[in-house]
């Protein structure tokens, strides 16, 4: 089991930076992939960043290539998302997740947390 709690969401002009932690509980956070999603009004839940187990392979979405860089710290069990070049689109819940595997696909995640808000004024 793994439970996971996200922070660092809030409100930001468009340009501003974030930085999203996610806290995870459970033994055996290292042998998760952990991914990071986002939920905005009226559109389905996307892909934002991926990375494996060990850190060394990660993954993200076109739409925030160069901007998003996700990491890890497994000694101390936290996932984070840092947000730069912030655009009103990037307004969403952003949830992490956990999986077993690297995957893009929402679906397949087995742990996620409760989400974040982040909002990105124009």
């Amino acid at each position: 089991q793994v439970q996971l709690v996200e922070s660092g969401g809030g409100l930001v002009q468009a340009g501003g930076s974030l930085r999203l932690s996610c806290a995870a509980s459970g033994r055996t956070f290292g042998r998760y992939a952990m991914g990071w999603f986002r939920l905005a009004p009226g559109k389905e839940r996307e892909f934002v960043a991926v990375i494996s187990w060990s850190g060394t392979l990660s993954s993200y979405a076109d739409s925030v290539k160069g901007r998003f860089t996700i990491s890890r710290d497994n000694s101390k069990n936290m996932v984070y998302l840092q947000m730069n070049g912030l655009k009103p689109e990037d307004t969403a819940v952003y949830y992490c997740a956990a999986n077993g595997r690297l995957t893009y696909a929402w679906t397949e995640y087995e742990y996620w947390g409760q989400g974040t808000q982040v909002t990105v004024s124009s």
